[in-house]
């Protein structure tokens, strides 16, 4: 599958995919209250979510910087992270605002691990 599903007790309903840019799930709800709600077109292997998808904040520590904060107790200085994207059809379309390796490209949607 393309997209996992999880639905919580209070009625939102949320389809997660892998990101390649970004290497971790990015997520939209498409059912609930009191959230954001995206459209989708029911398609489990070839989603498509309107409008885009725009994930801002910062990265995710990798494991080096990890351990030497463990060792070291100095947290790194934070990077910005931007991912803004259209997914329609199963593909991933990046947009050119992207502060990752795969800003203005397309590609497939990989199975959600």
């Amino acid at each position: 599958m393309k997209i996992e599903e999880l639905k919580r007790d209070d009625g939102v309903r949320t389809m997660m995919f892998e990101c390649p840019g970004c290497g971790f799930l990015h997520q939209v709800h498409v059912a609930g209250t009191n959230v954001p709600v995206w459209g989708w077109n029911g398609c489990m292997d070839r989603p498509t979510f309107t409008p885009s998808v725009l994930v801002t904040g910062v990265k995710q520590l990798t494991d080096e910087q990890h351990e030497t904060y463990l060792k070291t107790g100095a947290l790194p200085e934070a990077e910005p992270l931007r991912c803004h994207s259209f997914v329609t059809d199963g593909r991933i379309q990046f947009l050119d605002d992207c502060m990752h390796a795969l800003a203005g490209q397309t590609v497939e949607l990989s199975d959600v691990e």
